[in-house]
């Protein structure tokens, strides 16, 4: 099945700076997509190239099998709520509102006015007086009224509330539900992206490290806690991504299969063994670690 949307070898520079190298991508439809990396890996100017802001250098930026770069009609049936959100600078939330039913075919105004007891926002104010955080809720409202087919989010939830969180949450994964909404979401915030993404695309200096449904990237890799009798030691063809000790105590961070590797340690009869999925906060630190990007320790 043809992917939703899909970048294919993009790359992009800046001043000889190359932001993106090679880019692959690929977000099937109705998957809620996580896109995460380290500051300047690339995320935003990969969703620049995704929601038709940029132009890529080389390389295909695709929805449905089509360019995205100046295509009114691949614009008109996706939508990206920036972290640096846009509006015009003396627009009103009503305003804003008339602009997207220009510009947003199915743009359903019956539920942009349900989604005025979520969104609090008054139609006559100036969005540009507006918090932040209600800045973003004005936004998202008006993607959500839209109807797109997909939505992209950078940095959706910075400045809401965990309540508001919460609730912006609830509305886009019931509009995933219901119409196979496809949803690319970049954000620091891994605790949160765990409990919405079912695929995940790490980053780093502008290419894809991997790219993996979240449930396969948990599988592939598993922290085990082991403490060995005196004398034993861990074999030396295991090769941990990450072996800390405290006491007797073990702490590895291991590829493959769980129950492979935790068959494999049992043969060392230890004293204690207890093996656990990696969040994805915990992965994103080891998989970025064989990339030079491992926490550090520094005496000042």
């Amino acid at each position: 099945m043809m992917p939703e949307l899909e970048m294919k070898g993009v790359v992009k520079s800046f001043d000889g700076f190359r932001a993106l190298d090679g880019l692959d991508l690929s977000v099937e439809k109705g998957a809620v997509y996580g896109l995460v990396g380290p500051n300047g890996a690339g995320k935003t100017t990969a969703i620049k190239h995704l929601s038709g802001v940029y132009r890529q250098d080389a390389g295909e930026v695709l929805m449905e099998g089509k360019p995205i770069f100046e295509n009114p009609e691949s614009k008109s049936r996706l939508v990206c709520v920036s972290d640096d959100v846009f509006f015009f600078s003396q627009a009103t939330l009503r305003d804003m509102m008339l602009f997207y039913q220009g510009i947003y075919p199915r743009f359903d105004e019956l539920l942009y006015r349900k989604l005025g007891e979520v969104f609090p926002v008054e139609e006559g104010a100036l969005i540009r007086r507006l918090s932040r955080g209600m800045q973003k809720q004005a936004m998202i409202r008006l993607a959500i009224s839209a109807a797109p087919d997909v939505l992209i989010l950078d940095e959706p939830m910075d400045g809401l509330d965990p309540v508001m969180r919460r609730q912006v949450w609830k509305l886009v994964l019931e509009q995933v539900a219901e119409r196979e909404l496809t949803v690319l979401v970049s954000s620091h915030n891994l605790r949160e992206l765990e409990d919405v993404c079912d695929h995940v695309g790490i980053l780093h200096k502008g290419r894809c490290l991997l790219q993996r449904s979240l449930s396969e990237l948990q599988d592939n890799i598993v922290k085990v806690l082991i403490a060995l009798p005196e004398g034993r030691e861990l074999p030396e063809e295991l090769h941990p991504l990450h072996d800390s000790l405290m006491g007797r105590l073990h702490t590895l961070i291991l590829r493959g299969d769980a129950e492979e590797n935790t068959r494999r340690l049992a043969e060392l009869q230890p004293l204690y063994m207890d093996a656990v999925p990696l969040t994805l906060e915990e992965i994103f630190i080891y998989e970025l670690g064989g990339a030079d990007y491992a926490v550090k320790d520094i005496l000042l």
